[in-house]
């Protein structure tokens, strides 16, 4: 209980978490606004070139749940993996983990509490915006460019449920990076680059790189989401989910059993 305290003090005495978590709102609910809104004014644009008897080019955006949340499960847990890698290297950048270590020399119960604090709260705050930028999503987007804005279905509630487990694991898997790299900018690249950057470099390696997808950590947990990308997956939903939790349990245990084993 000493340690959850000793955490908690820190997570909520510092302005970096507080920042984080309006940055998480705004863009959270923020582009489902926007979502909303383009969808609106794609099928009115649509609307109107049938009503002049032409021929539209485009076919209208109709949003679907995963496409209202995405700012959320996107850039929203994209910050929240941020912050939980700053809980981290913050205290190895001014060498408060010594102290830390001192105080708690079971070092493994620290990254345990780290993950469980900021996940806990990550997967809380995001369960709340998920309905937050459902609502939002639907109000701009309209009845007709908002049809398909519906809770109903398994596949439906997955998106909403499934962001905050998809944020508690990328929490898992940010301590995890942080703890091994202990820089906070190579860990903060490190957790950008690699689900907006790296893993989509695969796609230039033609069928090569295409058999290599389904494999992929971030992949998987896209298609937990709803978001396949047109990767042919081996599994599905659960099993994607199941492959990325599996992947961050093994670089979270790697990461207790380097921290055990060399100096703070």
């Amino acid at each position: 209980m000493g340690v959850v305290n000793a955490e908690r003090i820190k997570l909520t005495s510092t302005r970096s978490p507080w920042w984080c978590t309006v940055g998480i709102i705004a863009l959270g609910l923020g582009l489902a606004a926007v979502i909303g809104l383009s969808a609106k004014a794609s099928y009115n644009a649509f609307v109107d070139d049938v009503a002049k008897g032409e021929k539209p080019d485009f076919e209208p955006f109709l949003p679907t749940l995963a496409d209202a949340v995405g700012g959320v499960s996107g850039f929203g847990v994209l910050i929240l993996m941020i912050l939980a890698a700053l809980a981290v290297t913050s205290e190895y950048r001014f060498g408060i983990i010594r102290t830390t270590f001192q105080a708690v020399p079971k070092r493994d119960s620290v990254l345990i509490t780290k993950a469980g604090l900021i996940g806990g709260f990550g997967a809380l705050l995001t369960f709340v915006l998920t309905f937050g930028a459902y609502a939002i999503a639907k109000a701009t987007a309209g009845a007709d460019a908002g049809a398909a804005l519906k809770l109903s279905g398994g596949e439906a509630w997955r998106a909403i449920y499934g962001v905050p487990i998809y944020a508690f694991l990328c929490v898992v898997l940010a301590v995890a990076v942080g703890t091994l790299l202990r820089q906070s900018a190579g860990a903060i690249a490190l957790l950008l680059l690699w689900p907006l950057l790296i893993e989509n470099l695969f796609g230039l390696f033609g069928r090569f790189g295409e058999n290599i997808k389904p494999f992929l950590p971030f992949m998987n947990a896209n298609n937990f989401l709803g978001a396949p990308q047109g990767v042919d997956f081996h599994w599905g939903p659960w099993g994607s989910l199941a492959y990325f939790a599996a992947f961050a349990a093994v670089v979270f245990g790697f990461a207790l059993f380097t921290v055990n084993r060399r100096d703070a």
